[in-house]
């Protein structure tokens, strides 16, 4: 086992396989693969008729587009020269991948939200994908490109000032390591009325039945799944039937006490449910379970699980099931789990994960939001990122490849600044490539 010293002189050697500054310095290469390309492979194997609708929330702004192309910037990061501290990457660490959410124990947590891409890596993809984010969002909302730089260097320069300070804590102390809502409280307080999600004071009020209830309705005495194209549609019976099926293969896998708690609710309803940006098109449901009376509603949500974005440059998964690989990654980075994460194998072969539907109380809406304001957000989420990578890689090195000067923040802004250009000619590119939406006009517009 190396020792703090050995670990922190890693971490500096590895400024010489790739200096602080060097993060800055992307130029699309000649060989860049097509954009176009890389999402039309992406969607071969998704449901047909939703890939359209993918394209078309994409092309709806540069920040959409962002979203849906974390496949595209995963070759972009690959092609450069990385520091080869790994840590279990997010995979999608945007702006919008990071809310406030409850806890087992009910209490309320800022942490990251999604996991469908994650796999381990270098740790500087999660910070340029957030950092880029931040830049686009800025630009987006009108502001300039020094708030846009501004932006993504705040969400650097937490990222690696929470990393310094975790570096010196003990094992256990980083392990238990949580971010209250006490930071985006002050955030909430200050905002224009909206421009964040949910106030926490009141997020702890809604778990619990009244959280299902802008999904779900009662009549007759009976609590049913809103019918809400495109968010939740309903499905046949042979859909029905095989959801019933994975549900006991699911509960099959939970550990035993898991079992215990899901054998005291029932199968009750379940929607189709289209997510995201860039997830439109995978397979994703919505069960609706009943505990003891219709007034003790439980959601859950099962999804497909594909092969992440970056396993093409990166080793592949030591899970051989997509949803083993999700669910495992969830658990490493998220600081309290979801009791009910579990995966499970569908029809065709097919890989799925099941999550609590409801962990999500808050969120931020970035529509509008001032550049002020985001850029207090962002340091909010480098802050959050960088506790979910002190639990998976070596913090130390981490810390110590950083340093204490802001050399790796301004690259870093550079860099989202750079991505922020090639990212809004690959957004015109797909907007101009109306092939892509030829199918539109065969989804039902309540669908799209």
């Amino acid at each position: 086992m190396t020792t703090p010293a050995e670990r922190a002189e890693r971490g500096r050697a590895a400024r010489k396989k790739a200096p602080r500054s060097s993060h800055g310095l992307w130029i699309p290469g000649v060989d860049r693969p097509d954009p176009l390309a890389v999402l039309a492979r992406q969607a071969a194997p998704r449901v047909p008729e939703l890939v359209p609708l993918r394209y078309e929330r994409m092309a709806a702004s540069p920040f959409a587009y962002l979203r849906g192309a974390a496949a595209v910037m995963a070759a972009d990061l690959a092609a450069q020269p990385d520091t080869g501290l790994t840590v279990q990457l997010c995979g999608d660490a945007h702006l919008l991948n990071f809310g406030v959410f409850a806890s087992p124990d009910r209490a309320l947590l800022f942490d990251l939200s999604n996991f469908d891409e994650t796999l381990p890596g270098p740790f500087e993809w999660d910070v340029k994908r957030l950092a880029t984010s931040v830049a686009v969002a800025v630009l987006d909302q009108g502001g300039s490109a020094a708030d846009a730089r501004d932006g993504a260097r705040a969400a650097a320069g937490a990222y690696r000032r929470s990393m310094r300070r975790l570096a010196r804590l003990r094992e256990l102390d980083v392990w238990y390591e949580r971010i209250d809502t006490a930071g985006l409280l002050a955030l909430v307080r200050s905002a224009p009325r909206g421009r964040v999600g949910a106030d926490p004071s009141r997020a702890r009020r809604s778990t619990g039945p009244r959280a299902v209830a802008k999904l779900t309705d009662t009549a007759e005495g009976r609590r049913r799944i809103i019918h809400d194209p495109p968010r939740l549609a309903p499905v046949g019976p042979l859909d029905r039937a095989m959801l019933r099926r994975i549900f006991i293969g699911y509960r099959s896998a939970l550990p035993e006490e898991r079992r215990v708690l899901l054998d005291r609710f029932r199968f009750v309803d379940v929607a189709r449910k289209v997510v995201g940006v860039g997830s439109v098109g995978t397979r994703c449901f919505v069960v609706l379970l009943e505990g003891r009376d219709a007034g003790d509603p439980l959601l859950l949500q099962i999804k497909e699980a594909e092969r992440s974005v970056l396993e093409p440059h990166l080793r592949p998964s030591v899970y051989p099931h997509q949803g083993h690989r999700v669910v495992a990654g969830q658990r490493l980075l998220q600081a309290a789990g979801d009791v009910f994460l579990g995966w499970v194998t569908g029809p065709e072969g097919r890989h799925f994960y099941w999550r609590g539907l409801r962990d999500t109380k808050g969120s931020a809406v970035i529509d509008g939001m001032p550049p002020a304001l985001l850029r207090d957000y962002a340091k909010l989420c480098g802050r959050a990122l960088a506790r979910a990578h002190a639990r998976s890689g070596d913090r130390i090195a981490i810390a110590h490849y950083l340093g204490g000067a802001e050399t790796f923040d301004h690259a870093v802004a550079e860099f989202a600044l750079r991505y922020t250009g090639r990212n809004r000619a690959d957004h015109a590119a797909l907007v101009a490539s109306s092939a892509l939406f030829r199918a539109t006009d065969r989804i039902p517009a309540a669908t799209r």
